[in-house]
């Protein structure tokens, strides 16, 4: 599955947090959104799964191109929309069979009374039909393929550590083998060590799947492992683009420098400490609006 966003813009009251944004995702590409918070980022993931706020106003265009059957066998039959123009029923399709979603924090999206298997089959619920057994193998096998040990199925979120629940988030997310992954800051509410394995993961089965994935972040350093190009977001606005290691290493805008100096004080600190200077990027030229932070993010 391809992705092509043109001239995107959201607003929500007087503010555009998502302006002029347009943005390619190849079949099978591994694609990075960063910015800090408030830049937009997230809501351009929202806009793209159709669950933007009641009160946001969006115009341009997302469109998911077909790039034929999926790992499922299926034909492709829920692709080829725009995301901005076709209904409810066909967004509904899309999300959990073609385009799945892994967030930042599992203790919020995980249900608190679905032991992980249960909460795995959702998604296969949803979108087939299948019996009881059917349902428990795959759910069974996607557990697997995330490194959960099967004795942990019949647990509960909170007998699991956060890594552990992120790897019943993933599992729900390509327990239906969609065509492309949404990586919401997938690793921030986790340890160092967590985080390094949660990427590992989330790049092996992207990579092995043939799925694209578009992986949000703040840390320039996540990005050059678990991405190929990558995006520059700056108070809803994209500033700079190119691919990963070259902006990692050489970036042209003022406030992609001051991010990869962020991402090497993190580094230094050790990841997931919050390094002196994280959050001064955004200071570099104009101030940004504020007050938009929350709707941005």
């Amino acid at each position: 599955m391809s992705v092509d966003i043109s001239r995107l813009r959201v607003d929500i009251g007087r503010t555009a947090v998502v302006d002029d944004v347009t943005m390619h995702i190849g079949a099978g590409e591994r694609v990075g959104l960063v910015g800090t918070s408030g830049s937009g980022k997230s809501m351009i993931a929202r806009a793209m799964l159709g669950l933007l706020p009641l009160d946001a106003r969006a115009s341009g265009h997302i469109r998911y191109g077909d790039d034929g059957a999926g790992d499922d066998g299926s034909d492709g039959s829920g692709l080829g929309v725009d995301a901005l123009a076709c209904g409810e029923e066909t967004m509904a399709d899309l999300r959990g069979r073609y385009v799945s979603t892994v967030f930042q924090d599992p203790a919020t999206t995980l249900s608190p009374v679905l032991t992980a298997l249960q909460q795995v089959t959702l998604p296969l619920r949803r979108h087939y039909r299948m019996t009881r057994g059917e349902y428990a193998e795959r759910g069974m096998a996607a557990l697997q393929r995330v490194g959960l040990d099967p004795m942990l199925a019949d647990h509960l979120p909170h007998q699991l550590s956060g890594g552990q629940r992120q790897r019943v988030a993933i599992a729900t997310a390509i327990v239906t083998s969609p065509r492309l992954l949404i990586a919401d800051e997938p690793t921030t509410a986790l340890d160092a060590i967590a985080q390094r394995e949660i990427v590992d993961l989330l790049v092996g089965l992207v990579d092995e799947s043939g799925a694209a994935m578009l992986f949000i972040t703040h840390d320039f350093s996540v990005l050059a492992h678990a991405t190929r190009r990558c995006y520059v977001m700056r108070s809803g606005r994209m500033v700079e683009a190119g691919d990963s290691s070259s902006l990692l290493g050489a970036p042209q805008c003022e406030y992609t420098r001051h991010l990869v100096d962020a991402a090497e004080r993190l580094t230094l600190h050790g990841a997931g400490a919050t390094a002196p200077g994280a959050d001064r990027a955004d200071d570099v030229g104009n101030t940004r609006n504020e007050g938009a932070d929350d709707a941005r993010n």
